[in-house]
């Protein structure tokens, strides 16, 4: 018989930027926050060097952030959405000011500002150039430490959601050691998803290596509707020296000048976009795709635009180039397009709220109708900061009266259940990058949807493989019937946008099975 753990306090699945914030938003309420590593390790958000996109210049507005959002979502941005979160945009910036976030400053005080692609205004607030993930979340880390109403239950993961009557009734978790465990039921007042993204199901990505698309599948396989599923954003500048994940160098780069290039010293891009190397993600992917597929070598060149300035106004990219054997100042850098953020995920409605009954998602295990078809770069951080609090704000709604915080929950764990086979998960990874990829093709999807299914079977007693097989399924089936080519999805064998598939896409996991089953049918 499966134990179970009841609380009054909120739980919290993910420990990133968007599970700190909501935290802290609910306090004094009770929480306990659930996370496989060490707060702060592990996080896409600690690993996010651009920085927040905000509006903070005379001659920016959140209006014209909403338009380039839309702009760069390519038809399928919910304008409400970008409204509102654009416009909440440089509160959350002086809210995590307050909290103690170095922010870059002038010397008159104003922020310093980045400009990225497809942005028309330098707007991404950062710290010391591309630190912004990782000082942001040690100032909400240390908030949170000092907070008595928050738990932070650390070395465990969640594996499932149980569900009743009015939806989400509980959490299963286990241990996230070298030990696997039977799983724990966890029952509490509410329940927020906050757990992060898809992109470490691809081989090529630069994602930490928890981040493959757990969080999706459990609530997918609880009966959550996903929305724009299809949507996968790729870096075109991960540091292309053969380390899994792949380093990134920020786009921020660009926007201080770097150039593309390839082996031969041509700069590709610039007959390729206006915008040259700050044309949308999307176009500067599929250009770094194309000169890997002709061997061209692809590489990002900051020689000319911050010679041995890089170094301090770029810290975390040199260290990655030194570590590889570069020496950015004298060198260009080699670069691949990788899996990088999921625009994609468990469908929302304005308040945060998932389809099923008592449950919130934010970050990026969301799908909010902010990103469409291509993320604007550094509205991600954004959008995990207006939504935890909008999630938070929902939930206390929802609860009435705050409650003191109850007591501590000590989970115990017996042996048993099973840790994803690692062969399994890399073969997982390999058939994303090869048929789901920067560029795909109705063979390539069907082809990644049958091994998916093949691996399904062969291991259909772990949970946690489940739940990665799962949000496979869904973006290789949502690519497979987006029959155009829009945003962050682009199929080659329907290069041109449709303006009647100009639209968000909705499916249920039971959606994309049957999708699957009747390709294994027709195998039959």
């Amino acid at each position: 018989m499966t134990r179970t753990i009841a609380t009054d306090r909120i739980v919290i699945v993910g420990a990133g930027l968007g599970a700190l914030s909501a935290a802290l938003r609910l306090a004094p309420r009770g929480v306990v926050m659930i996370s496989p590593e060490r707060l702060g390790e592990g996080a896409s958000s600690a690993w996010a060097q651009g920085g927040v996109a905000a509006a903070m210049s005379a001659g920016d507005s959140p209006a014209a952030h909403a338009d380039d959002t839309l702009r760069a979502g390519a038809g399928t941005v919910d304008p409400l959405v970008a409204d509102f979160v654009t416009g909440e945009a440089p509160d959350r910036i002086r809210d995590l000011t307050r909290l103690g976030t170095p922010f870059d400053r002038d010397a008159s005080g104003n922020y310093v500002l980045s400009r990225e692609a497809a942005h028309r205004f330098a707007r991404v607030v950062r710290v010391q150039g591309d630190q912004a993930g990782r000082r942001i979340m040690e100032t909400l880390i240390a908030a949170v430490r000092r907070t008595p109403s928050i738990q932070v239950v650390e070395g465990v993961m969640a594996s499932g959601l149980e569900t009743g009557t009015g939806g989400v009734t509980g959490v299963r978790i286990e241990a996230a050691g070298e030990t696997s465990s039977a799983p724990v039921v966890l029952r509490g007042a509410a329940y927020l998803l906050a757990g992060g993204g898809s992109c470490g199901l691809y081989a090529l990505t630069t994602n930490p290596p928890r981040i493959r698309g757990e969080v999706i599948g459990m609530a997918a396989r609880a009966g959550a509707t996903i929305a724009d599923a299809e949507f996968v954003q790729f870096h075109p500048t991960a540091i292309d020296v053969g380390l899994d994940p792949a380093p990134l160098a920020t786009e921020a780069l660009r926007g201080e000048g770097a150039t593309l290039i390839n082996r031969l010293g041509e700069r590709f891009m610039s007959g390729l976009h206006p915008d040259a190397e700050l044309a949308p993600r999307d176009v500067v992917a599929r250009a770094i795709f194309d000169q890997t597929r002709r061997g061209n070598r692809p590489m990002l060149d900051t020689r000319a635009a911050l010679g041995d300035e890089v170094a301090s106004r770029f810290p975390a990219v040199a260290q990655a180039c030194v570590r590889a054997g570069i020496d950015p100042v004298t060198q260009p850098i080699p670069v691949a397009a990788a899996a990088h953020y999921h625009m994609g995920g468990i469908a929302t409605g304005p308040d945060g709220r998932a389809s099923l009954g008592n449950l919130w998602v934010c970050g990026e295990a969301s799908s909010t109708g902010l990103h469409g078809a291509n993320r604007l770069a550094s509205n991600g951080l954004l959008e995990a900061l207006v939504y935890a609090r909008t999630c938070a704000d929902g939930i206390a709604a929802a609860l009435g009266t705050a409650a003191p915080a109850a007591a501590e929950i000590v989970p115990e764990f017996a042996a048993g259940g099973r840790h994803p086979d690692p062969e399994a998960v890399n073969q997982l990874r390999r058939t994303m990058t090869a048929d789901v990829g920067v560029v795909r093709n109705a063979a390539g999807l069907r082809r990644a949807l049958r091994t998916i299914a093949a691996l399904e079977a062969e291991h259909a007693e772990c949970p946690a493989f489940l739940n990665m097989t799962a949000t496979a399924t869904l973006i290789a089936a949502a690519a497979l019937m987006r029959e155009e080519s829009r945003g962050g999805h682009f199929r080659e064998d329907f290069p041109e946008p449709r303006p009647e598939l100009a639209r968000r896409s909705r499916l249920t996991l039971a959606d994309a099975l049957a999708l699957r089953g009747e390709l294994m049918d027709e195998d039959a």
